[in-house]
């Protein structure tokens, strides 16, 4: 079964909000809610793929403490981005 494009940026936000930490639901659905609707589908199946990963590991890429890994780096990148950049 297809999934629709509005389903499944719905379902990305909403595992984005409910994650397993409270910094990652607060990171993610920050990401989220700013970029989804710009990615592309090969984008959101990536970004689908990341939210597959522990949250711990995911924490560790997203504060530097960990190098993420290559598949998953330039998608980290951007989310480190969106942190830094001034909030609306």
């Amino acid at each position: 079964m297809i999934e629709l494009h509005d389903h499944k940026i719905k379902r990305l936000k909403m595992r984005s909000m409910r994650r397993g930490i409270k910094e990652m639901d607060l990171i993610l659905s920050h990401f989220a809610q700013g970029a989804l609707e710009q990615m592309t589908e090969d984008e959101l199946v990536k970004y689908d793929l990341l939210l597959a990963e522990n949250d711990h590991d995911l924490y560790t890429w997203v504060t530097g403490t960990a190098a993420a890994p290559a598949e998953f780096a330039p998608l980290i990148a951007q989310i480190v981005a969106g942190l830094q950049s001034p909030r609306d």
